[in-house]
């Protein structure tokens, strides 16, 4: 009897898996569907970008444009360093989004820990600063925040625009960290403490593995956004030696809104090539953490 039940409950949940399967093919190819159009709907600027930046003149200026070019050439690469700094100034955009990124990152991790664990008024209030700062238009504060500057002696200078970076990236990357901290399960921390590990050893080898994946895309998000910054370097940088990548791509627009278009595409495309790569390497790196950590808890 115990056999005959167990067949009959057997295949009643084959037969209920068969009849999800079926049901969910149609819906699983939809989703497909939507995903393809979602990556097209993507990648469609980016590959614009790359054909236009190989298109010579004449074709820049056909009334029947093609994806590929028909003529492709390298001039505008070359007329696009030959014009402007590109190389000067993606170095100062890299060491003002490397620098920030860290900094943001050292200064919101242990932040954040605090307000997650430690559920204060002071940590309430700290979270709805957080919420409140990223309301506020970055036009409010560019006078004030210039006046500071000036008196810190830091306005055309790297120094002060990372400073800027810094703030600018701290309340959301403070935010993401609150959300993985609060992923960790606070037993595994008690757990080590009574295995007999102090505070600071359960940090560091129970808490900060499981919290790599989210510090480095904390990390990657700052890195972005400082990489991609433009409205703060305009304003705060002026000698041309000391200006941002994304700054200088203005250059390549004339006084009356013409764009030097074939340059324009070459060093757009190369002031992206950076962003995709760091995503790239550290894909990988937050993946295998995850997994990671998801073994060890």
């Amino acid at each position: 009897m115990t056999s005959r039940t167990s067949r009959t409950s057997t295949s009643r949940a084959s037969a209920s898996r068969n009849r999800r399967n079926r049901t969910s093919g149609p819906a699983r190819a939809g989703q497909y569907l939507a995903l393809l159009a979602y990556l097209v709907f993507l990648a469609f600027p980016f590959l614009w970008l790359i054909s236009t930046s190989f298109k010579p003149a004449r074709e820049l200026g056909s009334l029947h444009p093609t994806w590929i070019p028909k003529d492709p050439t390298l001039a505008n690469y070359r007329q696009a360093f030959d014009e402007q700094p590109l190389l000067e100034a993606a170095g100062n955009s890299l060491i003002a989004a490397l620098s920030a990124a860290v900094v943001a990152v050292v200064i919101a991790t242990p932040m954040a820990y605090v307000m997650a664990r430690h559920r204060t008024l002071l940590a309430r209030a700290a979270t709805g600063w957080v919420v409140v700062s990223q309301a506020f238009p970055f036009v409010l504060v560019i006078i004030p925040l210039f006046l500071v500057l000036k008196n810190l002696h830091l306005i055309n200078s790297l120094p002060g625009l990372i400073m800027v970076y810094v703030v600018w990236a701290l309340p959301f990357a403070l935010w993401m960290l609150v959300g993985y901290v609060r992923a960790v399960p606070p037993e595994l921390e008690e757990a080590a403490a009574v295995d007999g590990a102090s505070k600071l050893r359960t940090l560091v080898s129970v808490t900060a593995p499981l919290l790599a994946p989210g510090i480095v895309a904390t990390a990657l998000f700052a890195f972005i956004t400082a990489w991609n910054e433009f409205f703060f370097a305009l304003v705060l940088l002026k000698t041309p030696e000391k200006q941002t990548l994304p700054v200088v791509l203005t250059h390549f627009l004339g006084a009356e809104g013409a764009a030097d278009l074939g340059p324009l595409a070459a060093a757009a495309f190369l002031a992206t090539l950076p962003s995709l790569v760091v995503f790239a390497v550290i894909q990988k790196r937050i993946t295998g953490g995850m997994l990671a950590g998801a073994v060890k808890s």
